[in-house]
């Protein structure tokens, strides 16, 4: 793991470990990868013996039969030929129950690695996320994994099988002529000794290239979401020119890892045929010799080319190795990083009510910069209505994720109802406060599925008609019900992707009754009225009116009319709190506040 900063974690670019230390702490993730594998094992065994069923049915067939002492024996030939065909039937069979079980357990355990890494993605800090842009996180859970998916399903199939193949013709070589035996594999220890280096060169290479594939796919996702703006302000050719340069960069990275691959794999094929050509002549030497017969000899070709075949074949299963790491590094890299916001062993429940909170000394800097809250004490009663006002950057944004815990405090501690929140359960905490922000996001889907996003519900997941009154009486209790009947198709509309068919206003108010049904005791809320129209701004004070009575609030407010409304104002500067008090006393000491206040009455007039 490599901190940034005291106060925060950056996302792991990928995982330090070693190939073998890679692999394990892959299949510890995913479990399911050797479920059955010691049947898996034993079909591939007959698979493996299976493919030496040729070479042994050769040899029988030229020496007891074709080449027999009193003339071939055509009986002989088709009884051999009939016990191969069998033979390789078997092998066949077995080979297919080897290739299904291994897809199965191969989708289930990297079923359960995009899930754990999805769900590590989510328990990581917005802070932690913002340090890889979201099209190369996303590409993690997708592509990364894919290329693991690849080499289990193909080449973990292949090195399994290939690795008893050898194992079985060297042994049946063996049994045939231990000379050439010793020959073959003279001559292959070299290219085998050599291979190791160049596997870790392929590795890093493949590193690489991953963490290009990440970036370009980070670069694309932004310009797309960005597309708007892009054409707006005619930046298409600026962001073209990025675009290519991410895929040119991409390009190399592949290039430069398949040279690497391409020269490994021409090495095995020149062995492999040096090596055909010294048994061909060896293995006449030995027949004129009278130590082999013709019938040996051809068997010893046919298991040559048994062991030769995945040797070379090697070579391309070690690319898709190198390939299947990387991603595997980078997948256990987000895995591996360290959740700041975590469950504490001791967390408690903290039970329902009117919430107080308090901040005593909080210190915050955010990762790998300076400190944006200094020593910040402040008493928030419960059900108060309390107003954060100060310039942009003064640190209200901050103030606001340490009293939903999105973040912790560097310093000092955030207490709920006297708890410290990092004792307080993430799962109670977020029922109990809620943060409302000043863009609220939609998922694709209707609105009533936004609205019951969040909520409590008491309703099972397959009632629509409780849900939809559920969501109606949020819309109705709010002041909204005329607005969303207004709406095509009403709570049914479909609000499109990031709520893209809905005006900015008409999200938030879609925000405020996904809040509302929440049912939460305290409510942190970032003012979005900038962007509205009148009459959406007059709906969504309402809104606020009634979304918030009775219970303590925390707003983020960007004009001061709300401040004026408020119990509490809280006046923040440059990271300090420099006033705290009511509207009104605040315009009396004639401080920042009062200055702040005659500024935007000036500006309203």
């Amino acid at each position: 793991m490599s901190a940034i900063h005291e106060d925060g974690v950056r996302l792991r670019t990928t995982s330090t470990l070693g190939a073998r230390a890679t692999l394990r702490r892959g299949v510890q993730i995913s479990p399911q990868l050797l479920d059955g594998i010691v049947l898996t094992v034993v079909l591939a065994v007959l698979a493996a013996v299976g493919r030496v069923v040729v070479p042994i049915a050769v040899q029988l067939t030229v020496d007891t039969a074709i080449l027999a002492p009193g003339g071939p024996v055509a009986g002989r030939v088709v009884q051999l030929t009939a016990v191969a065909a069998v033979g390789l039937v078997l092998a066949g069979a077995a080979s297919a129950l080897v290739n299904i079980r291994l897809f199965r357990s191969s989708e289930a355990g990297l079923a359960e690695l995009r899930t754990r890494a999805f769900r590590h993605v989510h328990d990581l800090s917005a802070l932690t996320q913002n340090t890889e842009r979201r099209g190369s996180l996303v590409s993690r859970v997708t592509s990364d994994v894919d290329t693991i998916s690849l080499f289990v399903q193909w080449g973990g199939i292949m090195l399994l099988v290939s690795v008893l193949q050898i194992t079985v013709a060297t042994v049946l070589m063996a049994v045939y002529s231990w000379q050439l035996t010793v020959l073959v594999w003279a001559a292959f220890l070299p290219l085998m000794i050599v291979l190791r280096p160049a596997q870790r060169r392929v590795s890093v290479a493949y590193g690489t290239v991953r963490e290009r594939v990440g970036a370009m796919l980070g670069a694309i996702s932004e310009s797309v979401v960005g597309a708007e703006t892009i054409r707006a302000y005619g930046v298409s050719e600026r962001t073209q020119r990025r675009i290519d340069r991410a895929v040119r960069a991409t390009r190399d990275a592949m290039v430069a890892a398949q040279v690497r691959v391409a020269v490994v794999f021409s090495s095995g094929v020149l062995v492999a045929n040096t090596v055909l050509a010294l048994v061909v002549v060896a293995g006449t030497l030995l027949g004129i010799d009278g130590s082999m017969t013709t019938g040996r000899l051809l068997a010893f070709l046919f298991l040559v080319q048994l062991f030769t075949g995945p040797v070379q074949l090697a070579t391309e299963i070690l690319n898709e190795l190198q390939n299947a790491i990387a991603g595997w590094r980078r997948v256990i890299g987000v895995i591996d990083t360290r959740a700041e916001v975590t469950d504490l062993p001791d967390a408690v429940d903290s039970p329902r009510g009117p919430a107080h909170v308090e901040l005593r000394g909080v210190s915050f800097a955010y990762p790998g910069g300076p400190r944006v809250l200094h020593g910040v004490d402040l008493d928030l009663p419960a059900r108060a209505k309390v107003a954060v006002v100060g310039a942009t950057g003064s640190g209200k944004t901050t103030l606001a994720k340490l009293v939903t815990r999105l973040a912790d405090p560097s310093e000092g501690a955030v207490l709920l109802d006297g708890t410290d929140l990092r004792r307080v359960s993430l799962a109670s905490l977020r029922r109990r406060v809620v943060l409302v922000p000043q863009e609220g996001f939609l998922f694709e889907g209707t609105v009533a599925q936004n609205v019951a996003y969040g909520a409590r519900a008491t309703w099972s997941a397959d009632d629509d008609a409780a849900r939809d009154a559920a969501v109606l009486g949020a819309f109705a209790e709010l002041g909204l019900a005329d607005w969303v009947a207004e709406l095509p198709g009403g709570i049914g509309a479909d609000v499109g992707q990031r709520g893209e068919r809905l005006s900015a206003g008409e999200r938030q108010l879609v925000a405020l009754a996904r809040a509302h049904l929440a049912d939460a005791d305290y409510l942190v809320l970032d003012e979005a009225t900038s962007a509205v129209d009148p009459a959406t701004e007059v709906r969504i004070a309402r809104a606020l009116d009634e979304l918030t009575a009775g219970r303590g609030t925390l707003t983020i407010a960007h004009r001061l009319s709300t401040a004026e409304a408020a119990d509490l104002v809280v006046v923040v500067d440059a990271g300090h709190v420099v006033q705290v008090g009511p509207h009104r006393r605040l315009l009396a000491e004639d401080g920042p506040y009062a200055a702040m206040h005659a500024a935007w009455l000036a500006q309203t007039r």
